[in-house]
């Protein structure tokens, strides 16, 4: 959706490997946010986000525009939605965010037509619908999953980790490291019982 930093630089360092021509979509997809002040507060970035494309050698950046994607408006579109995945976690959460996401990564895969995608393993939920939704519509895509590139203090990179302060920024990367604490200590309960 934009706002690039070295997370998305990375993903298109990936395909860029595997791939004759990369081709890399940006749209601030408004199927998936259900709060217009999110959407409205999004930070856009066009400008330098090509710029950094341009420098890291894409061949192609496609941005369309709401009018082209949703020519006939949110609703009436035709959706794409993986059941059970996107209900859950974050899915509850946030509704009908995943049905966005499935609606909009379908449909720009439908456009551009990619042998391979590159999805960040730091949105694990995400990556897992899409898997899931190319299986289930018998798409001739490769998802590639990419390790997730962090600051310096351990904190994934995020478009959203401009809204968090800086004592904010400083305990995220703590709750990280007990969550996946906790995640040991509970595969090694599993494995001994």
């Amino acid at each position: 959706m934009g706002n690039l930093h070295q997370g998305h630089i990375d993903l298109v360092k990936q395909g860029q490997k595997i791939a004759p021509v990369s081709v890399v979509s940006i749209f601030v997809n408004p199927m998936q946010f259900n709060n217009a002040d999110d959407l409205k507060n999004y930070p856009k970035t066009l400008k330098e986000d090509c710029l950094a494309l341009e420098k890291q050698g894409v061949d192609i950046v496609f941005t369309p525009s709401s009018e082209v994607i949703y020519p006939h408006g949110l609703a009436t579109q035709t959706y794409v939605e993986v059941p059970g995945l996107s209900d859950c976690l974050e899915g509850e959460l946030r509704p009908g965010h995943f049905r966005g996401m499935s609606t909009i990564v379908n449909k720009l895969f439908n456009l551009v037509r990619p042998d391979y995608a590159c999805f960040g393993k730091k949105d694990f939920q995400q990556l897992a619908i899409v898997k899931q939704m190319v299986t289930d519509m018998a798409m001739p895509i490769e998802i590639i999953a990419v390790e997730t590139v962090r600051e310096q203090t351990g904190l994934a990179m995020s478009s959203r980790n401009n809204k968090l302060s800086e004592s904010e920024k400083l305990k995220a990367p703590l709750l990280a490291k007990v969550m996946n604490q906790l995640g040991i200590d509970l595969q090694k309960k599993t494995a001994q019982a």
